[in-house]
Order: structure tokens, then sequence, then C-alpha cells
């Protein structure tokens, strides 16, 4: 299966958290893994699976690498049927208001131009020390667990 690793960060983490779950999916896949800031909108295509990992920065905001590609989207409107991503999102429970809205928004934005997320929408707690790297890894296998399960019930 073709993985296309879409991450957006403002410290680095989420990069980490990329890179973590590209290495844990070498055997058996064909990965990639870039910055959203590097990515145009249409790239986005049906052609892969999108795992797209998004920090949250500020007030429940975007990071910086990833509102080029938001905005992209916002503005061009592309019609995303047929596209299947998952998404995990990197925040602190602390900040209870805020907490992972960057990717909240991100993944709210795909599902409404006809996207379809698939498995659990994943998160990271800073607050819990869970290397984020681990983190990510965990939910992704369980996210492709419930996408095999999907295409043979029974």
């Amino acid at each position: 299966m073709k993985i296309s690793i879409l991450f957006g960060t403002e410290s680095g983490n989420g990069e980490l958290a990329a890179e973590d779950l590209a290495l844990s999916l070498a055997d058996g896949h064909d990965v990639e893994v870039r910055d959203l800031a590097e990515v145009t909108v249409e790239k986005i295509s049906d052609e892969a699976l999108f795992v797209f990992i998004c920090s949250t920065y500020g007030e429940g905001e975007l990071p910086n690498t990833a509102l080029p590609f938001y905005t992209a989207l916002s503005e061009t409107r592309p019609d995303l049927t047929g596209v299947k991503f998952a998404i995990f999102g990197l925040g602190d429970s602390f900040y209870t208001e805020t907490f992972g809205h960057g990717s909240l928004k991100l993944g709210a934005e795909l599902e409404e131009l006809g996207a379809h997320r698939v498995g659990e929408f994943g998160r990271h707690d800073a607050s819990t020390w869970e290397p984020v790297g681990e983190a990510a890894v965990t939910w992704f296998a369980e996210v492709l667990s419930s996408m095999r399960l999907a295409s043979h019930p029974g």
C-alpha cells in the first residue's frame, strides 16, 4: 500500500512522529514523508492513503508549516471524493479549550471536501509524557487493523 505521511509542526514533534511512523512501516509499504509546507493540494489523490500528523499552536491554530496547505484547501475547494486519510493530532490537554484543535480543523476541512477518514482520530497528549512517535505507531497499527476488518468483513 502506498502511504503518504504529511506533517504540520511548529516545534518538530510532528516531524518526529512522522519519521517514527515511516520507520515502522518501511517493510511492506511504499511510504513517503513530507512537510505540509512542501505539499500542494493537487498532490492529494486517491492513489495513496494520506496520514496527516498535525500539531496545535497558540490558541488552537494550525502550525505555521500547515497553514499554506490548509489555506489552499479552503480557497481552492478541491473535490477530494475518493481520497482516504487518517489523522493524528498533537496537543496538550492542559489547554483544555484548544487541545488538538489544529488537527481537528484540518480533518474537518478534508471531510468537508469529500475525503473519507479511516480509523479513529488519533491524539497525542504532551501531558502524558508518552513519546509522540510511539503513540503514533500504536495508533496507526489500529488504523490499519480497522481498514483490514472493513475490507474483509465477517
